[in-house]
């Protein structure tokens, strides 16, 4: 197969679809690999070490589309893309369909497959093509929120960690999933003192015996929220709906029973975000206030450590683009029923059936496509 790994054009978005290492892979298979000319250069990786790895240098994104019959990404494609897509061409990347009509519009009219990384799903329920960015994007979240929490950024002027004499920070993580899980254990690292919420009992039961003793444990409810939001300094959104929009944990009037200067950093917002006054900001402009409650929602956190996060992504979704290369995708979702789960649209018709029911589209079961 002919596969190709674009540069990534989306704002500050310097992660890359596949190490070198992976190319290699890719390449030991008897597959032909084209990077777009410096694709690489953003994680650290030249194009001198994609040529030792096998793969051919194309000079223009246009070139690597026109070429190849799959193509990996790390983000969805946006509009300069679109019409550089083909019918019948695999996309293997992150979508996030389920707040993106544009996109959805616009691969449908494709007929391009799209396998999206966020809803491979294994047998336990676990994400793991989406579980190693929202490693990253979870520590980072903690980082960032410890940073806007500075008086010079906007923020009540706080310490995480406090000082002998004064109480640490107060961290409120909402979601003991992947990312909440990472938020809280580098908050707590930093000596916050952090409560985090979920629905799950036996979850939280496993968070408290994992994480660190100033780690709290919370049963997730409108009033448990309301409560802690007066004396919380900042506020990590983490919750995810695999495939789907997510709910609005914190809604505009919340916003009065905080403090100003108060951080909220919503990591779920490349998925509708879970603050109702969230929307997407980027890396070159993170921050905006509302009320005087400082909003992070940046779509792409991983992107701003690209050489970790594209080395953990290339970890995690190489097994399955060698599958896909090797077998073709139809032989390969029909293999392994967790990659079938990936599979979001095929010829212009949805089958992954919460993306059509947020835009309210007919939904075809994959099984009539194959």
């Amino acid at each position: 197969m002919k596969i190709g790994i674009p540069k990534e054009i989306k704002n500050n978005e310097n992660r890359v679809g596949m190490t070198p290492a992976g190319v290699h892979e890719l390449v030991s298979h008897g597959h032909t690999v084209y990077v777009q000319h410096t694709a690489g250069e953003g994680s650290g990786f030249a194009d001198e070490l994609y040529v030792k790895a096998g793969a051919e240098i194309l000079p223009a994104i246009e070139d690597v589309y026109a070429k190849s019959g799959m193509i990996v990404k790390v983000k969805e494609p946006i509009e300069p893309e679109y019409a550089l897509i083909r019918e019948g061409q695999v996309v293997f990347t992150y979508f996030h369909f389920a707040c993106d009509r544009p996109l959805t519009d616009a691969m449908l009219k494709s007929g391009v497959i799209c396998i999206a990384y966020e809803t491979v799903q294994k047998a336990d329920r676990s994400l793991p093509l989406l579980a190693p960015m929202s490693e990253v994007a979870g520590r980072m979240a903690a980082q960032n929120g410890a940073y806007y929490l500075q008086k010079t950024k906007g923020g009540k002027g706080k310490l995480m960690a406090g000082v002998p004499g004064v109480k640490p920070a107060k961290v409120l993580v909402l979601g003991g999933g992947t990312v909440g899980e990472a938020a809280a254990r580098i908050a707590a690292g930093m000596g916050a003192d952090v409560t985090i919420t979920d629905i799950s009992i036996p979850r939280l039961r496993q968070l408290a015996i994992e994480l660190p003793a100033n780690v709290h444990t919370l049963y997730s409810s409108v009033h448990s929220i309301k409560n802690e939001l007066p004396t919380v300094d900042v506020v990590i959104g983490s919750v995810l709906v695999p495939g789907a929009k997510t709910p609005k944990l914190i809604t505009k009037d919340m916003l009065s029973l905080m403090e100003p200067g108060t951080v909220l950093v919503d990591v779920a917002i490349d998925q509708g975000g879970c603050f109702e006054t969230s929307h997407p900001t980027t890396h070159s402009d993170p921050v905006y206030t509302i009320d005087g409650i400082v909003h992070y929602a940046v779509a792409n956190i991983p992107g701003a450590v690209p050489n970790t996060s594209t080395t953990a992504l290339t970890n995690a979704t190489l097994s399955y683009a060698v599958a896909l290369a090797d077998k073709g995708w139809k032989k390969a979702v029909t293999d392994d029923p967790a990659l079938a789960k990936g599979v979001n649209m095929v010829g212009g018709k949805v089958t992954f059936e919460a993306v059509a029911r947020v835009w309210n589209l007919p939904y075809t079961p994959l099984k009539e496509v194959l």
